[in-house]
């Protein structure tokens, strides 16, 4: 088999079902929140938090460049060789294998790789958005990485964020990059109107409500997906403030439906990945419940939107 049909190949939706790696996934979520509260100890403030995500890499999940001193560095989760790589703009290098370990032992192993490597770091030593929050430097009970299904999560989110990308194409108003938030480990792409919103009122678990005073501080409309949810995770999609009429709107493609319980549309994953055209269907869900938000909340769509193949023909 040539690259290109190993890419192709690797290109597929794939199936990964919620239950078959709830321990992997517990792990590796904490693993982020370390990962994540590295770069946000250095990078400056962004509107909405979005310096302290990670970004879909071609091998993994990534810090991107974080600022040190009068240089840089990184952090990569490797799942294709199951290796978290970090890197300084001088030169330095450090590994640490992905492998059933502690997060205890993870959060010391990164500490000492960044001390190594002249970046030394202070983070906030418990997780957020999560209950209960034990510190990471006494959670021994969070302990298994499967490589498979680190690897299948991974191939999931490159799916999900080449559609997103996409999709974020068509809007020229402010709207976010498509990045994974690790409080919730959930992939994100937000498109905002330009209107303030109303004070956000808390309550996520171990967060302040400072904290999501400044993520929605913006009338918005929401998209991603997490892998957490239904047989094999879910897409979604919300509006904050949410409008009027909203949860009735009409959108597609027919599985996706308005959950009460969580103020959102959902469309299963397993729906995309089976759908003649996933592409397709996924993309009939961000585009139909943006226009349900938009419509229901009197957004100006003509000055927001465009197409994204308006130089095509150049």
């Amino acid at each position: 088999m040539g690259t290109t049909d190993t890419f192709r190949a690797g290109s597929a939706w794939p199936r990964l079902r919620v239950d078959d790696w709830v321990e992997t996934r517990e792990t590796l979520h904490m693993w982020t929140q370390i990962v994540g509260k590295v770069r946000l100890a250095h990078a400056p403030l962004l509107n909405h938090w979005w310096q302290v995500v990670l970004y879909v890499s071609p091998r993994g999940l990534t810090t991107s460049a974080v600022p040190y001193g009068a240089g840089a560095f990184d952090i990569e989760f490797d799942f294709v060789d199951h290796l978290l790589r970090l890197r300084t703009s001088d030169g330095g290098t450090r590994g640490i294998a992905l492998e059933s370990m502690p997060v205890a032992d993870f959060h010391a192993r990164v500490g000492r790789a960044l001390e190594e490597l002249g970046v030394p770091t202070t983070i906030q030593g418990h997780p957020n958005e999560v209950e209960p929050a034990v510190s990471f430097a006494a959670d021994y009970e969070h302990h298994t990485y499967d490589p498979r299904a680190a690897q299948l999560f991974w191939r999931q989110l490159l799916q999900a964020n080449r559609v997103l990308g996409e999709f974020r194409g068509s809007f020229v108003g402010k709207v976010s990059p498509v990045h994974l938030f690790w409080g919730a480990m959930d992939l994100a792409c937000t498109r905002f109107s330009g209107r303030r919103a109303p004070r956000h009122p808390g309550g996520a678990p171990n967060c302040g409500d400072w904290v999501m005073e400044e993520g929605y501080s913006h009338e918005l409309s929401s998209c991603g997906f997490w892998p957490g949810g239904g047989d094999e995770g879910a897409f979604y999609s919300y509006a904050y403030p949410e409008p009027p009429g909203f949860a009735e709107s009409p959108v597609t493609p027919s599985e996706a439906y308005y959950s009460r319980q969580n103020g959102q549309f959902l469309l299963p994953y397993e729906a995309v990945r089976t759908a003649d055209d996933p592409d397709r269907a996924l993309s009939g869900f961000l585009h139909s419940t943006y226009a349900a938000a938009a419509d229901a909340a009197g957004w100006d769509r003509a000055a927001l939107e465009t197409d994204p193949e308006r130089w095509a023909d150049r």
